[in-house]
């Protein structure tokens, strides 16, 4: 087995989703690219300083799971999905919510700033969907991968030479239905991050 892979040679190469994966990641660099250096010159609002930390720390998170895909760790990459997700849900709480910025200076407390299942809710109710969100329903898989759960099998689990299933503690170089899963659930999160960037700096036109 091959022990590092490069962007020539990576085991999902030519996957449809992780090109567009990829091509997302591209897009929040160059989006941020434009407004980091100009930020460090602004009087910055309390909101715009949050962004300034949670902005990078998402697109880090995303190319730290691109990078777990180029050299075939799935399972740890799909491990990161809530990190990634939680950091975009807070951008999106608190551009809804403004007035709940002092939770943020105050810590994000957990015992006093909302969870990822209450943000889903939230936002939901805001945005006046119709739809019955129950956020605990959303971010249970999440949650089981995070925390170990007996649910979370699926995510490493592969066929062994004897055409039995096991639990691989490597990388998992045969496995394109799990990365186009990780794909196509990290790419709605990656779509909102330039948006995001252009709402807590749009006198920029970022």
């Amino acid at each position: 087995m091959k022990i590092t892979f490069t962007p020539d040679d990576e085991p999902y190469l030519g996957r449809e989703l992780l090109f567009h994966f990829d091509q997302m990641i591209s897009c929040c660099l160059e989006k941020n690219a434009i407004v980091a250096p100009i930020s460090h010159e602004m009087d910055l609002t309390s909101s715009q300083k949050m962004a300034c930390q949670v902005i990078p720390q998402s697109i880090s998170i995303a190319l730290s799971i691109r990078e777990l895909v180029r050299q075939g760790y799935l399972f740890g990459a799909h491990v990161l999905k809530r990190s990634l997700i939680e950091r975009v849900m807070i951008l999106l709480y608190l551009h809804k919510y403004p007035d709940k910025i002092s939770l943020w200076e105050g810590g994000w407390n957990h015992r006093k700033a909302p969870s990822l299942a209450k943000m889903f809710e939230e936002i939901n109710n805001k945005e006046q969907s119709n739809m019955d969100v129950k956020g605990y329903e959303l971010t249970a898989s999440l949650n089981s991968l995070v925390h170990g759960k007996p649910d979370s099998a699926p995510w490493n689990s592969v066929v062994m030479g004897d055409g039995k299933f096991g639990h691989t503690p490597s990388k998992m170089l045969a496995s394109p239905e799990l990365c186009d899963e990780l794909c196509a659930d990290i790419l709605p999160w990656l779509t909102i991050i330039p948006a995001m960037i252009c709402a807590y700096f749009p006198e920029q036109n970022a």
